[in-house]
């Protein structure tokens, strides 16, 4: 673990709070108020969406990769939903069976992903046919201006924030075969503009066959 991801960790809680409070928490409810049945959440990081779950949700597994946010997620989870599993995996490398949940929700984690395309890949994966992905992401702008500012500075976010905020990744969603449905453009409140650029939205599954899906890894259960 690199002293950098470790620091981030850290300091998370505080780097967001003033977004949280200024709206970003809100749309973190109304999205993950949408799930039920079998629940998986990639990248839970510290565990913000955990207390914004409803009484659909048969169960929830939450999944983090950095053992910096396992460490802080694995307290938040027992002081705020004791009935979650934790487990330390990346999203590149589910560790379920294929068909496995209902819906899977990740928020402000496919910016910071290794490789975006088998993260939606392994998510397609394990949702059951027709299964829905929740999403809350950063997005590459649609503003060319903005956009080339995002480019440029694309090396500041890898430094402070781990993530990269000028990833088409509304594009690689329906590149990966989901079918967005309910779609929002927004910004990330209290944020410098290059980062600002954000999509809310839900996206089905409609595929039973599973072609060309990396083998798994093993993850490591906390």
């Amino acid at each position: 673990m690199s002293i950098h991801k470790a620091f981030f960790a850290l300091t998370y809680d505080r780097q967001i709070a003033r977004a949280e409070a200024a709206g970003l928490r809100d749309s973190r409810r109304r999205l993950v108020a949408d799930a039920a049945g079998e629940v998986l959440e990639i990248g839970a990081g510290t565990g913000a969406n955990l207390e914004l779950y409803g009484p659909g949700v048969a169960a929830l597994t939450v999944t983090e990769p950095e053992p910096a946010m396992v460490r802080r997620l694995e307290r938040h989870v027992r002081e705020r939903a004791p009935h979650a599993t934790v487990l330390r995996a990346p999203a590149e490398d589910l560790p379920f069976e294929d068909d496995s949940f209902d819906v899977v929700v990740s928020t402000l984690v496919l910016c910071g992903v290794a490789d975006q395309h088998r993260a939606l890949r392994q998510i397609g994966r394990v949702l059951r046919p027709g299964g829905r992905l929740l999403f809350m992401e950063h997005v590459r702008s649609e503003d060319p201006k903005l956009a080339r500012t995002q480019d440029r500075l694309n090396w500041l976010n890898r430094l402070v924030v781990c993530c990269e905020c000028n990833r088409p990744t509304l594009d690689s969603i329906k590149a990966a075969g989901f079918e967005v449905g309910h779609l929002e453009r927004g910004v990330l409140p209290k944020a410098p503009p290059f980062v600002r650029p954000m999509i809310l939205g839900t996206a089905r599954w409609p595929q039973a066959a599973r072609a060309d899906t990396p083998d798994l890894h093993q993850a490591v259960e906390t």
